[in-house]
């Protein structure tokens, strides 16, 4: 390893991503995974990627920005799990079998409908009503649970065909006219399939019957029925809100509705663009609530409620009423949520494979090249597609994003898949694995963040199936995923994740001890006493040993680096100046990550303010004992014969940020002087601004003769 790679010379360049794997090969084939090089990705660099690509606004950063770090146990957003087993079961929503039962609607159900049903104030229902009393029959389209039904069967009301019967979903189309009688005939979701399309034959067929018996047909489908030759009419539903507010009128009076839609909880609820059965069942919980028969809580929790009963519904459905492939891109949804569709919809192919090969490990996996709608994909999953930026290596690029329309969607799905299905857990891990290889930091770390959420929900199951196997992986890259994930998870509030880490970094196997001194740069700001602690015990540990690991060693050194440049920073380098003269391994420590520190700029730029120099004029405006702190290490390092090299070079890169800002030369005489103590640092300090070269060799910058003058004389 060179000098610079164990932190005892100027930070290497960052390794292009693109350059860690060729992305153009089919994601998560093994072929690609043995013929990737693998790289060791430097902390800075790999923190950025995880900030970058993070599902959630992770909050926090550099020295009071907000751009390059995770605030420990801080972030903008929620991870809602819920709690299942406590509240989902205490609410009844109405699932697919109230669609898809047969035999004679009870009249009283249609009247209670009808004191309930909202047109949606314009004249399309009343349009609709006469197309199916002109024309006998109406197919009406639209997304699942948008009130399709509900609608048809309020359409045979208001032309009075009664009584209203409901035909079996497994009718053929050839069998339509057979079952015609008098009065209204509704017939949800019938099985049709590519090679046996409701036709419009069938329909014209069973028009000749209906005006025999003067009777009424309405077929209600969704979105990836197979019509043939029929042109459906477009069922346009109601807004949630206007559905809860007729619901509440048939329960309560008018003041009393006025009330509860007032509600804190209520106004959340609608703000979540649930569906319409969850609108209509949230009514009686609230009118309950308003006749004190249950309390606030129950008010508040109903929303949550919904959403795991949805989610759950999901995978509880057959083949015929969710395909695996649907199912497959749910998840992978859930894992990229807010990721551009074209990426999440080649995964969730990948997932469905997988899934595939669990179902039935004898058969060949098939993934259908074409045959999928975008818009009608997302409307199944309740999700919603748009435009915007996405960090690339090769910066922001514009893409189509897709992201699920309840933003606690995506950590509920994945909790209910890997606690409540736990025989795709195989396919799961595997799929997992084919991320964590994968050459694009997005796909890395939307895998982390999924295995965060897994273990928020079931710490013991994900460390012992995916986190550990990562973090004792041979390559380099599976190593920072389960790094990622250990830190996302204790950002979220999984347990138990600092002990993990404490007893990592005391392990003999270097390569736990890696992942662990590589999550504290990232975890520590939350706890920076304790995390400096261990990291000087796991420095003291590498300089016992015979041949000190300098892989280990330059860890620990950016680790360092990325606590100076958090939230903690100013106490994480008091702490470094209390402790650095303790003993050498220690002071190494310090000071390494320190100078690395020193090396950072704003947004990264080659030639943009130093952060640390930004950080020191603040301080000394301030007042600030972190003045003092820089002030110290800086004249430890440029005075340490191990340390100086680096130290000098670092300074020399400010010079010339100097020459180009001069905010920065500001900053930079203002440093100086506090660097000069004793003759020898004037010296030094003074034969470096003499030498210093410009650009390309050239002669020193004007910027360093004016930087001369702010030098002091000490006594000798």
């Amino acid at each position: 390893m060179s000098a610079q790679e164990a932190g005892a010379g100027p930070p290497a360049p960052e390794p292009d991503p693109a350059d860690e794997g060729d992305a153009r090969q089919p994601a998560g084939t093994d072929e690609s995974a043995q013929e990737e090089p693998d790289q060791r990705q430097n902390a800075w660099s790999a923190r950025r990627d995880l900030v970058n690509h993070s599902p959630w606004n992770v909050t926090g950063g550099v020295v009071g920005s907000d751009h390059h770090g995770i605030s420990g146990g801080h972030f903008t957003g929620s991870v809602h799990l819920g709690s299942k087993t406590e509240v989902v079961h205490q609410y009844q929503f109405g699932g697919a079998s109230a669609s898809h039962s047969s035999g004679e609607v009870p009249a009283t159900t249609l009247e209670r409908l009808s004191a309930r049903f909202v047109t949606g104030g314009d004249a399309a229902f009343d349009a609709l009503a006469e197309r199916l009393r002109a024309e006998r029959f109406l197919v009406l389209t639209g997304g699942p649970f948008t009130g399709r039904r509900t609608a048809a069967l309020m359409l045979l009301h208001r032309l009075g065909a009664t009584p209203v019967r409901a035909l079996d979903r497994e009718t053929r189309p050839g069998e339509l006219a057979g079952r015609i009688d008098t009065g209204g005939h509704l017939l949800c979701d019938p099985l049709t399939r590519r090679d046996r399309p409701l036709r419009e034959a069938h329909l014209l067929a069973a028009r000749e019957r209906l005006a025999e018996k003067d009777a009424y047909l309405v077929v209600t489908v969704g979105p990836t029925a197979a019509l043939e030759d029929i042109t459906p009419a477009a069922w346009r539903p109601p807004a949630p809100a206007a559905v809860l507010e007729a619901h509440l009128r048939a329960e309560t009076d008018e003041e009393t509705v006025r009330q509860l839609l007032a509600l804190p909880p209520v106004t959340g609820f609608l703000a979540r663009s649930h569906q319409l059965r969850e609108a209509a069942a949230y009514a009686p919980v609230l009118a309950r609530y308003a006749a004190g028969e249950v309390d606030e809580r129950r008010i508040e929790e109903f929303s949550q409620a919904a959403l795991e009963s949805q989610v759950q519904e999901w995978f509880e459905q057959d083949e015929e009423s969710l395909h695996l492939r649907d199912k497959a891109f749910l998840v992978a949804l859930a894992a990229f949520d807010g990721g551009p569709y074209a990426l999440t919809a080649e995964l969730s192919d990948l997932l469905y494979a997988l899934l595939q090969k669990t179902e039935n490990p004898s058969r060949a996996p098939e993934v259908p090249v074409f045959g999928t709608h975008v818009g009608k994909r997302l409307q199944l999953a309740r999700a919603r597609r748009y435009e915007e930026e996405e960090h690339t290596e090769w910066g922001p690029v514009r893409q189509l994003k897709a992201r699920y329309e309840d933003d606690r969607a995506a950590p509920v799905l994945l909790r209910e898949v890997w606690t409540g299905h736990p025989s795709a857990r195989p396919a799961l891990i595997a799929w997992l694995r084919r991320l964590a290889g994968d050459g694009r930091p997005l796909v890395r770390t939307r895998a982390a963040a999924a295995v965060a959420v897994l273990a928020y929900a079931d710490l013991p199951s994900a460390m012992a199936l995916v986190i550990e196997p990562w973090a004792t992986a041979d390559r380099f890259r599976h190593r920072l995923v389960a790094v990622n994930a250990l830190a996302l998870a204790h950002l979220i509030g999984a347990p138990n994740v600092p002990r993990i880490l404490d007893a990592w970094c005391e392990s003999d196997d270097q390569r736990l001890c890696w992942v662990a001194i590589r999550t504290h740069g990232l975890t520590g700001p939350a706890r920076p006493v304790e995390t400096l602690a261990a990291l000087r015990a796991a420095a003291r540990h590498q300089d016992a040993q015979k041949d000190p690991d300098a892989l280990l060693t330059a860890e620990l050194a950016e680790s360092v680096e990325l606590l100076l440049l958090s939230p903690a920073g100013d106490r994480v380098l008091a702490e470094l100046v209390r402790t650095m003269h303790d003993d050498r391994s220690v002071l190494d420590l310090a000071v390494r990550g320190f100078v690395r520190a020193c090396d950072h700029t704003e947004d990264d730029e080659r030639y943009g303010r130093p952060l640390v120099l930004h950080w020191y004029a603040r301080a000394a405006t301030g007042h600030g004992p972190a003045a003092h702190h820089i002030a110290a290490l800086w004249r430890t390092a440029l005075g340490d014969r191990a340390h100086t090299g680096h130290a000098r070079d670092v300074l020399h890169r400010w010079v010339l940020a100097a020459e180009r800002e001069p905010s920065v030369e500001w900053e930079l005489a203002a440093l100086l002087p506090a660097l000069v103590t004793t003759a020898s640092e004037h010296q030094r300090l003074d034969h470096l601004l003499r030498t210093a070269a410009g650009e390309d060799g050239a002669p020193p910058p004007p910027v360093a003769g004016r930087l001369l003058t702010v030098l002091p004389r000490p006594s000798a």
